[in-house]
């Protein structure tokens, strides 16, 4: 039986290629979450105006890897120290957040971001928001594995 994680942490392009590497995730999905409209499109979520983050929905088997490893591969695969800002991309869509779908999950996060705090880990304090998961929807067909379907295994910054 596989478990639902959902994460923001910049353009989903990369997110969601980071993810589909790691060995007991079976999808990951780029989408929209936390915003008030409903079915977005990327041009309405660009805007910076539907309060929606760019997501990466991921299902995994839990007894192939834990959701804390994922939230380790989340928190190491971005800069969690920025507010609404990933490099060159800056706005709310572009946050740092967690989306957690169960109360242990909301555990689990809370618990690794003070790890992540309190152990000097960055230079500066880290402003992931911790949210329950809302709504997801699925981005347009062409976001879906964007990166690989152009023969790139990252985005270039």
């Amino acid at each position: 039986m596989t478990e639902k994680a959902t994460f923001g942490a910049g353009c989903f392009w990369g997110v969601e290629a980071t993810f589909r590497q790691v060995k007991g995730v079976t999808s990951a999905t780029v989408g929209y979450a936390g915003g008030t409209t409903e079915n977005p499109t990327y041009e309405d979520v660009c805007t910076d105006e539907t309060g929606h983050a760019e997501v990466v929905q991921v299902e995994f088997d839990p007894a192939q890897v834990s959701y804390e490893k994922l939230l380790d591969v989340f928190w190491r695969n971005h800069d969690p120290t920025t507010r609404n800002r990933q490099g060159p991309d800056v706005g709310s869509q572009y946050r740092s957040v967690v989306f957690y779908h169960t109360p242990e999950q909301q555990r689990v996060a809370e618990e690794f971001k003070s790890k992540l705090d309190q152990g000097n880990h960055f230079s500066r304090p880290v402003v992931t928001q911790i949210e329950p998961a809302p709504a997801f929807y699925r981005a347009e067909e062409y976001h879906q594995q964007y990166l690989a379907k152009r023969g790139r295994a990252h985005c270039a910054v």
